[in-house]
């Protein structure tokens, strides 16, 4: 059982004791950490909080505990009970808020849950800000509220209909012409607040829903992150079904993949790449960026279309701090995430999933050919166990000299690019590991060149 307490929030495994996994005492010290910094940040006579959470068991628990928590601070709560972390994004600025909790432990297992902080404009704190939120925290540093000035509680169930009204507003979101094409798309909820949004969202459009794992009951029928090992029955289903595609989605409904009508795997990675590639097409081009480990397919087709590929160091703050420098018109990150500046500046799966939908309807393919259309590359992601007691910022060092005559980038572990395929090397914030991300031509290729690093990274170490 985990606790892992960071500067993007605090996240966990339900139950046990306190100060090793999210207990009820570990959440109401979080969120009166989180509710203290804002009230000195804001120096405001009163604040408000807008709160959200996805359908996993323990949701109900921990919000009524940073409810309470935040209200006996003497700050005013906006609770969207069941939502999606890109709902409570739009919320924040949309009700003027100071900030915004999303209660999910994203693509985890059940037994986790978190707390995800935002800001006043509905973005992740930075480190800066997360660190003095630790700090409170580790300082038990809280005054509360007497009696006449405790916060009030306003609840809003209606804000995924507004999130699904913001999308179909979107310039490039054509929804006549989806509707137009009566397309059929099977959609796996994993029982969580995805199960209601996006079918929503696709009724609205005109498109005919199979609905599979769409009740938020919390209880997901197979693990939750959208890989394609978890995902046999919604790839059988839309065969059946002759679909035109599938959509996936994680519990809070932030990461987005697709099945193509074949039943394969559209690969999460070309998420983003779609998307852009429509965008930039009615753009007329543009920038983009992506996180190192995310695929250099989408720096071709912005090149393609006349833009400017920048890649982040792994992190959606990090990822959301490029695009403002470089004023980027799509970005996000190979998982999934679909960060549309027009919208707002958080990963988005029901931006990504209209704008897909819109591509569609421009393009004479089904959506298999549309995935063939696409450069090819293949992703392998390893790691490698080192000891507690070694030095992994010497041993990346090591690595970063070894090829200094190649293209490297340092600014989130070691990533070299090489001609035909690139190796990224980072460690964990949480554990004693290397993480060691690929991608060539062939998964074959992929593959060998992470196993070649692990073995240089063991050399150095000497494991």
């Amino acid at each position: 059982m985990t606790l892992i307490k960071s500067i993007s929030g605090i996240r966990g495994t339900i139950g046990g004791a306190v100060n090793d996994n999210l207990t009820p005492l570990d959440a109401v010290k979080f969120a009166a950490a989180y509710g203290t910094w804002l009230i000195e940040q804001t120096n405001k006579e009163k604040n408000t909080v807008v709160i959200g959470r996805d359908a996993r068991l323990s949701g109900e628990m921990i919000q009524n505990l940073v409810v309470s928590t935040l209200v006996g601070l003497g700050i005013d709560v906006i609770d969207l009970g069941l939502s999606t972390t890109p709902t409570v994004e739009i919320a924040v600025p949309l009700e003027k808020a100071d900030g915004g909790i999303i209660l999910t432990a994203s693509h985890n297992p059940k037994q986790w849950n978190a707390l995800k902080l935002l800001n006043h404009i509905g973005e992740f704190l930075d480190g800066v800000e997360g660190a003095k939120i630790l700090k409170i925290a580790q300082q038990d540093a809280y005054t509360f509220a007497e009696v006449d000035d405790l916060g009030a509680i306003t609840k809003n169930d209606a804000y995924i209909d507004i999130h699904v009204d913001e999308v179909l507003a979107l310039e490039l979101v054509n929804k006549e012409a989806v509707a137009a094409k009566n397309f059929k798309v099977v959609v796996d909820g994993v029982n969580s607040t995805g199960g209601i949004a996006i079918p929503k969202m696709l009724k609205a459009m005109g498109v005919e829903v199979v609905e599979l794992y769409c009740e938020p009951t919390g209880h997901f029928p197979h693990n939750p992150e959208p890989l394609k090992e978890h995902l046999a029955d919604i790839c059988e289903l839309v065969v059946k079904e002759k679909a035109d595609f599938g959509i996936v989605v994680d519990p809070d409904v932030d990461r987005l993949a697709f099945i193509s009508n074949d039943g394969e795997m559209f690969g999460e990675e070309y998420t983003l790449v779609a998307c852009a590639d429509y965008v930039l097409g009615k753009m007329g081009g543009g920038n983009t960026v992506s996180n190192l480990s995310s695929t250099r397919a989408l720096r071709d087709i912005t090149e393609k279309h006349g833009g400017t590929y920048e890649a982040a160091a792994v992190g959606e703050v990090n990822v959301v701090t490029l695009m403002k420098k470089n004023k980027v018109v799509i970005g996000g990150e190979g998982n999934g995430g679909i960060i549309y500046p027009d919208s707002h500046y958080g990963r988005d799966a029901l931006v990504g999933t209209a704008l897909f939908l819109s591509h569609l309807t421009e393009i004479d393919m089904t959506v298999a050919e549309l995935r063939a259309s696409y450069p090819a590359y293949f992703m392998s992601k390893k790691k490698i166990q080192l000891t507690l007691e070694l030095d992994v910022d010497g041993v990346l060092k090591a690595i970063e000299e070894k090829y200094a005559h190649e293209n490297c980038t340092t600014i989130d572990g070691v990533k070299i690019d090489f001609p035909n395929n690139w190796v990224h090397m980072r460690k964990s914030n949480t554990e004693p590991i290397i993480r060691i991300y690929t991608e060539a031509s062939t998964q074959e290729a992929a593959d060998a060149l992470a196993d070649r690093f692990i073995g240089e990274l063991s050399d150095i170490a000497g494991l």
